[in-house]
């Protein structure tokens, strides 16, 4: 793969906020600028996040899916959210760790699985017996 520019952090930061809640603008913005769906925010002392980092502590699953449709790269707190509940076992019995890891914001594992409503209970569950 080709190396290319660094995409401005100004856009980087604008991708990250908006990815919390405005689908149409997230659809615009990728359609613009393609690579943004893995670009990474610090919000300062390493609190790292992505376009679907905000998506899944928000509850937008509207949002998360259509990023990795896209090419987001799933994680623990993403599939959490979405209540993918054989991702979030397997993913913490490869890496028991993972369980007690907290997300973007210092927001925990739980908390991402609560914001995925109804279709994440299997996870909140799962998390709960742990």
């Amino acid at each position: 793969m080709e190396k290319q520019p660094a995409i401005q952090s100004a856009l980087v930061q604008a991708f990250v906020v908006t990815a919390h809640g405005d689908l149409n603008r997230v659809v615009d913005m990728l359609e613009q600028e393609p690579m943004l769906v893995n670009a990474a925010w610090d919000w300062g002392g390493g609190d790292w996040e992505t376009g679907l980092g905000g998506a899944a502590h928000m509850g937008r699953r509207d949002i998360a899916l259509y990023l990795l449709d896209h090419g987001a790269r799933m994680d623990i707190f993403a599939a959490a959210m979405l209540g993918y509940v054989e991702v979030v076992k397997a993913i913490i019995g490869a890496a028991p760790s993972t369980r007690s890891l907290y997300g973007p914001h210092g927001i925990p594992l739980l908390a991402h699985a609560q914001a995925g409503g109804k279709q994440a209970e299997a996870v909140v569950e799962y998390l709960q017996e742990l």
